[in-house]
């Protein structure tokens, strides 16, 4: 059940605060309330419509009960049924107005989008080989849930697997969806490079990085180092002959980032910078927030075939989430990008566990 006053009386809070002058200085902290205010103002309507319905349900019953007009007890009963029906259509509408709510409070609108990144384990060209199947996957989830999708950095083999692949989702719904994926998923299957039709074990690792905004990660021009060079595929041969790809270093840090994905050197480092601030504001959150922030090596571990959170067996047509505890079939389906029964029942059953 809804708790309405407590949701009116927080939306009042809102308001109060949206019009104080002074927030217009603080447009991060003004669009976040904002997109709340928008949260519960939907779910104040539904119940206010609702609170109608109920109302004209009554209102009809009592004349029911008077009995003084017969075509007017008909019409009376038949009005109920059909507002009886328009109830449970606005109260499942109200549920997921509430669920829907509570997920965007978990994920700010600062997380609208994610940076994916998922780099081949234990395994050698198999694991690469799972590595593509992993992206396919969410790819295909990705476009059936309408998201946007943008390759930032790849280094593919010639077999066509991945030694790495990172990419950005963005949707409002991207992170709440998307943050149970990393970790450590492991293949067991019998490998296209197999010529004794043996199962082999495999690794791919995955980790989902929250993409800030621009304005909340602040780089200076100094602090990085800027390097040019010529993409290049897979054996070495070039993508092109110009110093299109990308190499930025953050010297206060050390970290390094790549991008050669554009043949146009500023759209390659302008995925180099995305890749880099979301792996600067990562770090802010493992400092600020360390018992509650996804850490990266966390999520990763070693790329061991033991420290797993998926495995995905082809032999026995099972994809088995270790959280959980729990198996699905028809992996086929799965990997074609059917990734929702799975993606609903972490999301019912961790919640903020992880």
């Amino acid at each position: 059940m809804v708790n309405i006053d407590a949701v009116k009386k927080e939306y009042e809070e809102l308001l109060a605060q949206l019009s104080n002058p002074e927030l217009i200085s603080d447009w991060i902290k003004f669009e976040e309330l904002s997109k709340r205010k928008n949260s519960l103002e939907k779910i104040i309507e539904k119940e206010k419509e609702l609170e109608e319905l109920r109302n004209k349900i009554e209102e009809n019953k009592s004349i029911i009960s008077a009995k003084e007009d017969p075509e007017l007890i008909a019409l009376a009963e038949a009005e109920i049924i059909q507002l009886k029906e328009r109830v449970k259509i606005l109260e499942k509408e109200l549920q997921n107005e509430v669920q829907n709510e509570g997920q965007e409070r978990d994920s700010p609108s600062k997380f609208g989008s994610v940076i994916v990144e998922i780099r081949a384990g234990t395994g050698g060209e198999e694991a690469a080989l799972f590595a593509a199947d992993l992206f396919k996957m969410y790819t295909k989830y990705a476009k059936s849930r309408d998201w946007k999708i943008k390759v930032l950095d790849s280094h593919q083999t010639e077999l066509g697997g991945f030694k790495e692949v990172i990419f950005e989702l963005k949707s409002g719904e991207v992170y709440p969806k998307m943050k149970y994926e990393a970790g450590v998923h492991r293949v067991q299957r019998i490998p296209k490079t197999e010529k004794a039709g043996r199962i082999h074990t495999s690794t791919a690792t995955v980790a989902i990085l929250p993409k800030p905004k621009k304005s909340e990660i602040k780089i200076r021009p100094d602090d990085l180092k800027i390097e040019f060079y010529r993409a290049s595929g897979p054996g070495g041969q070039y993508v092109n002959k110009k110093e299109t790809a990308v190499r930025i270093w953050h010297l206060p840090t050390g970290l390094a980032v790549t991008s050669q994905t554009e043949r146009s050197q500023a759209q390659n480092k302008e995925n180099a910078l995305s890749i880099l601030e979301a792996r600067l504001s990562e770090k802010i959150r493992e400092k600020e927030e360390i018992k509650l922030s996804k850490e990266r090596k966390t999520q990763i571990g070693w790329a061991k075939r033991a420290e797993k959170i998926r495995t995905y067996n082809f032999p026995q047509d099972r994809l088995t989430d270790h959280r959980l505890k729990k198996s699905w079939h028809n992996l086929e389906e799965i990997m074609e990008g059917k990734l929702e029964p799975i993606v609903s029942s972490l999301q019912k059953n961790l919640g903020d566990n992880l």
